[in-house]
């Protein structure tokens, strides 16, 4: 159990920021009838986020047709895709000024495209408001069509191309079930074949009770699919229906993922306790770009 491992240490430990710049986020928010992933997977950086003035957007509803135990997203029969939420969501870019917008989503198991085209519809809508932001989208698996998906996407590129493993395979039936984790490596692969010039990315949470060797095969596993962007951050339990946390990582040891993942060729890393997939996404990291792409 969660309880067993011990209080929260003090690296994990912060106060909730909030402010002006938050209240507006909130309200532009909450005006536009959109949902974000900062509220419904309870992230623990939503305070920075929106003092900053940004926020991930959730498109596509917020019931999910999966049920992850990491998650605190609601699971069950999702409403269809609301054709209005582009222009909503180009309008909160706007409101908010933003020049570098993450958007993902709920699974879409239902929909013959995973939900692929509401993605599509959402940035072609936002750039024509805004035309030089920026976009990365963070998607589902596309478990029953990914080769369509992708032919989708294409009609809206560029972005930068995300899709998180999670965890280890190991773990995959206790905290992912429903996914693959050859799946969601396929489609990290096919992305790049598609869109050659454009970055990949994928995240993994620490803490769920992985091995190191686990966690380096997999980010092993994740240069072979050519991924070049990488986010590692600790699991924290988002609701008392997620699955426990098994071990807190120290900031440390984080430090030395940050390393470890530099030497296998990722262009982009990430690595902290608080580390999300979208969390700091816009920072461009340029002391790491320019490193060999060593591919193990």
């Amino acid at each position: 159990m969660a309880e067993s491992i011990g209080k929260l240490p003090v690296w994990l430990k912060r106060r909730f920021k909030t402010g002006e710049t938050y209240s507006h986020t909130r309200d532009v928010l909450n005006s536009l009838g959109l949902e974000t992933i900062c509220t419904n997977a309870n992230c623990p950086n939503i305070g920075e986020c929106w003092s900053r003035g940004t926020a991930t957007v959730l498109i596509s509803g917020n019931v999910c047709t999966r049920n992850c135990r990491f998650c605190s997203v609601a699971a069950g029969r999702p409403e269809p895709p609301d054709p209005d939420e582009p222009r909503r969501v180009a309008q909160m870019a706007r409101r908010l000024n933003l020049k570098y917008l993450v958007i993902t989503s709920v699974t879409r198991d239902d929909l013959p495209d995973g939900g692929a085209a509401h993605f599509r519809n959402v940035v072609n809508r936002c750039r024509r408001e805004i035309p030089d932001m920026r976009f990365e989208l963070l998607v589902p698996d596309f478990r029953d069509g990914q080769d369509d998906a992708i032919k989708i996407l294409a009609e809206a590129v560029p972005f930068v191309f995300a899709h998180n493993v999670e965890t280890v395979p190991s773990l995959y039936p206790k905290v992912r079930a429903g996914a693959d984790y050859n799946l969601s490596l396929d489609l990290l692969r096919r992305a790049k074949q598609a869109y050659p010039d454009i970055q990949t990315k994928s995240s993994i949470m620490l803490g769920l009770g992985e091995s190191d060797t686990e966690v380096i095969n997999v980010l092993k596993d994740l240069r072979r699919a050519r991924c070049d962007r990488i986010a590692i951050g600790q699991y924290l339990r988002p609701d008392k229906d997620a699955v426990s946390v098994v071990k807190f990582i120290s900031p440390d040891k984080f430090d030395w993922w940050h390393k470890k993942a530099e030497s296998l060729g990722f262009s982009w890393v990430m690595a902290s306790p608080f580390t999300r997939s979208s969390f700091g996404a816009e920072k461009d990291n340029p002391e790491n770009t320019k490193r060999p792409l060593n591919i193990p």
